[in-house]
């Protein structure tokens, strides 16, 4: 029989939680966090949201009447570690360390394995993670800038990519390692790579430093004004950091992150009190709108630039992520991508399937859990 399996896919700006009884999803579960659930934790490590977001995972459980003692894994996003290849890992001390330590950033993924390993542990059972943010599979010519003190390092979506690569290229009746696609995913960063023949040799760095503005994140930035920024007396480190990651972006445009709230303005739809409380004073439908568009605008010219990558057209830029949900976002990077190559569409993506079917592989045997 198939395993039981828990998975924790902590984001930016919510939480999914699924659990499996062999192939079937018995529960899933999407939370979402307002800027009020988010606002105690801005100046402190993502570590300090453990604690709330372990107790909705234990919640959830209870409230589908799940008994920890019959799951027989639990799996979690994989957060910020060393450079590491694809694939499953076991949670290790080692990693749990590192996780906490946050040597390579800070971001919520990284709590996947922290509550992964606390609940599995509590009841005896393995935990793991898959294809974590820092999967590095970069060529060698995509990893220079112009600065050889700080080269481009890989920290992308690493496991809705691979997921949503390997689904396309079925769709296509091709094997992924066959196939040259560009990603997309959208959700609180965004990450856009180049897939060649089963690897991905280019992608921006979507935490903190690179690519297109997106609902929490301020992109790529003109360096000149940062250096001044830096250097001023009104910016504190602390602070410039939240502008990049945090409170940049649409965040920092319009107030808010949330699309369908936006969408709400647009249409001239009524705010609740809560939604209002965030929303730049004073921003117009036609702001709202405009800001939209040109977060669409840098993802757009994000894919077209990594068509230099392929020795010719790509057999399909593929749209997945939260963000591909609305309608709007995806009919207007559709708009400037398509002729490019055909577009393939995976609203909310397939990682919590992905996840399961990782820690499957591991406790069936097919696969050998790798070690970090």
């Amino acid at each position: 029989m198939s395993p039981n399996i828990l998975v924790i896919n902590p984001g930016s700006t919510s939480d999914r939680i699924s659990y499996f009884r062999g192939e079937q999803e018995i529960f899933s579960k999407i939370v979402s966090y307002s800027p009020a659930d988010l606002e105690p934790f801005e100046i402190e490590s993502v570590t300090a949201q453990y604690d709330m977001r372990k107790k909705l995972v234990l919640e959830s459980l209870h409230e589908e009447d799940i008994e920890l003692p019959e799951i027989d894994a639990v799996i979690g996003r994989g957060g910020l570690l060393r450079p590491i290849e694809s694939g499953t890992y076991n949670v290790s001390e080692e990693m749990l360390d590192d996780l906490r330590k946050g040597v390579m950033g800070d971001h919520p993924s990284s709590l996947g394995g922290l509550i992964a390993h606390a609940i599995a542990s509590s009841i005896g059972k393995p935990s793991f993670i898959a294809d974590p943010v820092v999967v590095d599979e970069m060529e060698p010519l995509a990893r220079y800038s112009g600065m050889p003190e700080n080269p481009r390092i890989s920290i992308f979506h690493a496991l809705n990519h691979k997921a949503v690569a390997r689904k396309a290229a079925k769709q296509l009746g091709k094997k992924y390692e066959d196939c040259n696609f560009i990603v997309m995913h959208g959700g609180g960063g965004i990450t856009i790579g180049a897939h060649k023949g089963g690897r991905v040799v280019d992608v921006n760095n979507g935490l903190d430093g690179e690519g297109p503005f997106t609902p929490q994140r301020a992109g790529s930035l003109p360096a000149g004004k940062l250096v001044e920024m830096c250097f001023s007396e009104e910016y504190s480190p602390l602070h410039l950091k939240l502008m990049i990651k945090g409170q940049g972006g649409l965040v920092a445009l319009t107030g808010t992150s949330d699309l369908r709230v936006l969408e709400k303005i647009i249409n001239e739809e009524k705010l609740t009190q809560e939604e209002r409380r965030y929303i730049v004073r004073g921003l117009t439908a036609e702001e709202a709108l405009e800001a939209i568009q040109a977060m669409c605008y840098q993802i757009a010219k994000e894919i077209c630039s990594l068509a230099a990558v392929f020795p010719g057209p790509p057999d399909a830029i593929i749209l997945t992520g939260g963000i591909v949900s609305d309608a709007r976002i995806h009919k207007l990077i559709r708009e400037r991508v398509e002729w490019l190559a055909p577009i393939i569409v995976f609203p909310g993506g397939d990682e919590m399937i992905a996840l399961r079917e990782a820690a499957e592989r591991v406790l069936v045997g097919e696969e050998e859990a790798r070690t970090y």
